[in-house]
């Protein structure tokens, strides 16, 4: 079985940290452990995964950075690294992280950026750019997750930025039924976007050597009755976009459970799918051996 590593594992404790943005999912409004997520990845060959931070209310940024350190230090879980909150726009960041990035155990940051108080542009403001900067110099990547159709803003940012990797979440969030050539959503939707603009702004974002892909993500938009071959078009234009050498899977657990019968083990096997006919070498980079070499993991 091929060994995967997911660099996109999401937990969190009710009982312990406040996540203001499930008032708006109901249905993931309950707490996730460790427990539960060995129950959903049990028998699909997970043997390492990359926390990713889950954007708890801006005064539990520092519990949850903490909490994470004494989770990785375990030897009963799978979760070995970080990816913790951040807000580059804020003038205490820089101190904020510096402190963390003393930590092995933690590997990045990222800010939600396709949230109703994330304005349009704010990664391109100078105190973001130059916070985004130095977390290349203390080695730490960041993660971009933002609306569809302001992927443009993530690629000024990462040219800005040459010195720090950048980790584009989620295929770019992009709707796999509009790439695939389906119905646009409504110019009204936060993450309305074309199928040419999605895919010109994913290209020029791989043309940029400081850009990693994250597989990840789309199933959460699956509708009833969806296969494998709704998702392909997306997935092969990253693979294709940025090459097997710059791809890494992530689980995006429970998040992914918000599609249509969709479930971390139904991503995995329709990711497989996809796959199938790439080569063995190709297959490993994306599951394991990519997250391995970008995150120093042993």
């Amino acid at each position: 079985m091929q060994p995967i590593i997911d660099t996109h594992q999401h937990l969190w404790d009710l009982d312990k940290f406040h996540l203001p943005w499930l008032a708006d999912a109901p249905a993931l409004a309950q707490s996730y452990r460790t427990s539960n997520y060995l129950a959903a990845t049990a028998g699909l060959g997970v043997v390492k995964a990359v926390y990713m931070e889950v954007d708890v209310a801006a005064e539990q940024q520092r519990a949850e950075a903490d909490a994470l350190i004494e989770l990785c230090a375990q030897t009963d879980t799978p979760t070995v690294a970080a990816v913790i909150s951040g807000r580059p726009a804020s003038p205490d960041f820089a101190a904020y992280i510096r402190h963390y990035a003393a930590y092995p155990a933690i590997v990045g940051v990222r800010q939600v950026l396709h949230v109703p108080d994330a304005p349009r542009s704010l990664c391109l403001t100078p105190q973001y750019v130059q916070n985004v900067r130095l977390l290349g110099e203390l080695g730490l990547s960041f993660d971009i997750c933002l609306r569809p159709g302001e992927l443009s803003d993530a690629v000024k940012l990462a040219a800005q930025c040459p010195d720090t990797r950048f980790v584009i979440d989620h295929c770019g969030n992009g709707d796999p039924y509009v790439i695939g050539g389906g119905e646009a959503l409504p110019a009204d939707n936060p993450f309305a976007h074309s199928r040419a603009q999605w895919m010109a702004d994913m290209a020029a974002l791989a043309d940029l050597p400081n850009t990693v892909c994250k597989i990840s993500g789309i199933i959460a938009r699956t509708r009833p009755g969806w296969t494998a071959a709704n998702l392909a078009p997306a997935v092969n234009h990253c693979l294709d976009s940025f090459g097997f050498d710059r791809v890494v899977f992530g689980g995006d657990w429970p998040v992914c459970n918000l599609g249509a019968g969709s479930s971390y083990a139904a991503w995995v096997a329709a990711l497989k799918t996809i796959v199938a006919k790439r080569s063995s070498r190709d297959q490993a980079a994306l599951f394991h051996d990519n997250a391995v070499a970008f995150y120093g993991l042993d």
